[in-house]
C-alpha cells in the first residue's frame, strides 16, 4: 500500500489508454489456481479484443505441455490483441492490477505464476506440487529464461522455488525482474519486426475474452 504512489499513476494511465483504444471493459478477470489448489479470480488489464475465441490459446498451451518446445507467446501473430496489447503483455503492464490480488492475500509479489483451472487439470501429479507456494506477480522462472524455456523446465524451476523460497531469494527475483521485462520487450520488438507481414487472422467465436 505504501508503494501505491509508484504504481497507481501507471495503472490509471494504462486503464485510460485501454478505454480510448478499444471498446469494452478495462479489466479482464479469469479463474486461476492459487495456493493449495484453491481457485480465485485473477484480474488483469484487458489486452485482447472482446468476444474472441479461446480455443487457439488452449490448444497451443496443451501442445507446449507435450512437445517440449520453448514457451513463446502467440502475440507476434495474434490478431486478437488490441492496439498496444503486445507491448502491454511483453512489458508486464497487463499484470499490474494483480496488485489487488496481492493485497487481498490471493497472490504474493513473488511466486509461481497462477495457471488456469483447465491447465491444472492436465498436470501430472508431480507438476501439481507448484501450488504449494502462493502464486506471484513475478517468479524464479520469469527471471531465468521464461519464453526460452520449455514447460517442463518451467515446472522444475517453480518446484525449486517452492523448496528454496526465502526472503533473500525473493529480493533477488524482484531486483532481476525489471531487467527481465526489458529483455522481453526487446525480444518482442525483434520478433514482430521479423514476423511475416501477412498473418492468417484468427477466427472469432461466441466465447468470451482470451487468457
Amino acid at each position: 500500500m505504501l508503494s501505491a504512489p509508484l504504481w497507481a499513476p501507471v495503472m490509471g494511465a494504462t486503464g485510460l489508454i485501454i478505454r480510448l483504444i478499444s471498446p469494452g471493459p478495462i479489466f479482464y478477470r479469469q479463474e486461476r489456481v492459487g495456493l493449495g489448489g484453491t481457485p480465485f479470480m485473477m484480474v488483469k488489464f484487458r489486452s485482447m479484443k472482446v468476444n474472441v475465441e479461446t480455443q487457439t490459446h488452449e490448444e497451443y498451451v496443451q501442445s507446449l505441455m507435450q512437445n517440449g518446445a520453448a514457451m513463446h507467446k502467440l502475440d507476434e501473430r495474434d490478431s486478437r490483441l488490441i492496439p498496444l496489447g503486445g507491448l502491454m503483455r511483453a512489458s508486464g503492464l497487463d499484470e499490474l492490477p494483480q496488485i489487488f490480488n496481492v493485497i487481498a492475500g490471493q497472490m504474493s509479489l513473488v511466486g509461481p505464476r497462477p495457471c488456469t483451472v483447465l491447465e491444472f487439470s492436465r498436470y501430472q501429479s508431480w507438476q501439481k506440487e507448484r501450488v504449494h507456494a502462493t502464486p506471484g506477480l513475478t517468479g524464479y522462472w520469469q527471471v531465468r529464461g521464461k519464453n526460452r524455456t520449455t514447460f517442463d523446465e518451467m515446472i522444475r524451476m517453480d518446484l525449486h522455488y517452492v523448496r528454496a523460497a526465502s526472503l533473500w531469494l525473493d529480493c533477488e527475483i524482484i531486483l532481476r525482474t525489471p531487467f527481465a521485462l526489458v529483455r522481453q520487450v526487446l525480444e518482442s520488438f525483434l520478433k514482430k519486426k521479423n514476423a511475416p507481414r501477412k498473418a492468417t487472422p484468427l477466427s472469432l467465436s461466441r466465447n468470451g475474452a482470451s487468457h
